[in-house]
């Protein structure tokens, strides 16, 4: 009998930033957004254009699933990270004021 195994941190962290779909969407969004409030939308955007790449990911079996609690983590740091992302492309955004 297997037991649980806990979720690697690093390994979250390594997948979030190395995600191109999160920092794709997050910089184009972050670019179109007109009003820094809009930033939180980006990133939220960002983490589940992220989500849906390691789901693509993990059913073409490219990355290993788990499926042992690590999923929330990486929702929440490719949001983060898909956030900083909306701001860079926010900050560098042509016309700016």
């Amino acid at each position: 009998m297997t037991g649980l195994q806990p979720f690697d941190p690093g390994a979250l962290l390594l997948i979030a930033l190395l995600n191109p779909a999160v920092a794709l969407v997050g910089y184009l969004m972050g670019r179109a957004a007109d009003q820094w409030q809009k930033l939180v939308v980006a990133g939220f955007a960002a983490a589940i254009a992220g989500a849906v790449l390691v789901w693509l990911g993990a059913y073409l079996k490219v990355l290993p699933a788990r499926g042992i609690g690590g999923e929330a983590g990486l929702f929440v740091l490719q949001m983060l990270i898909g956030g900083g992302w909306a701001m860079l492309g926010y900050c560098l955004r042509p016309g700016r004021r």
